[in-house]
């Protein structure tokens, strides 16, 4: 892991632990993306992909899994987040979160995740923000919703080699998107 110490160029002291980071964190007005909430799975189904994704946003962020999927969950119920064109958009807002944090996740195999086209979904984008966030929250979605609708990008991450090639295209997009 990172060692301690203090970063001349961000004036932040890092410390040994998954949020400090010197160069590895994307953090934009909208919403934070850290590198370990990058991944690659297999699911079998739409809700695999939920718990999965419920379980890397607490992993990385610190949060409860059980109350991530239950947010996930009754956002789906009002409506699938099966955005179109192989890719999904889960999200919800939760309790205790600061600011929206966001996660990324390519499947090895598509799944049906009940998009309004009927195409399967391989690429999840999924965002989380605190309950309170509502302009806060649908401008992340637009900023998400507009980097998924890109062809050239969705045929970049799916051809990445690994989790580091994919947040390296996501993070490049999400600061030009942010300047």
């Amino acid at each position: 892991m990172w060692s301690a110490g203090f970063s001349r160029s961000t004036g932040v002291h890092l410390m040994e632990t998954r949020f400090w980071y010197e160069c590895e964190l994307v953090m934009t007005a909208l919403f934070t993306l850290l590198p370990e909430a990058v991944a690659t799975i297999r699911a079998d189904g739409k809700q695999a992909i939920l718990r999965e994704l419920a379980g890397l946003f607490a992993d990385v962020y610190g949060l409860d899994a059980a109350t991530v999927l239950a947010g996930l969950e009754d956002r789906e119920k009002l409506g699938s987040t099966g955005f179109g064109r192989g890719v999904a958009i889960p999200h919800a807002r939760v309790p205790d979160l600061g600011r929206p944090v966001a996660a990324f996740l390519r499947l090895e195999l598509p799944v049906i995740f009940d998009a309004a086209d009927a195409m399967p979904v391989d690429l999840v984008f999924g965002l989380l923000s605190p309950e309170q966030a509502g302009t806060a929250h649908l401008h992340a979605l637009a900023a998400i919703s507009r980097t998924m609708r890109d062809e050239h990008m969705h045929a970049a991450l799916m051809q990445a080699t690994d989790a580091e090639v994919l947040y390296g295209l996501l993070s490049n997009v999400i600061d030009r998107d942010a300047a």
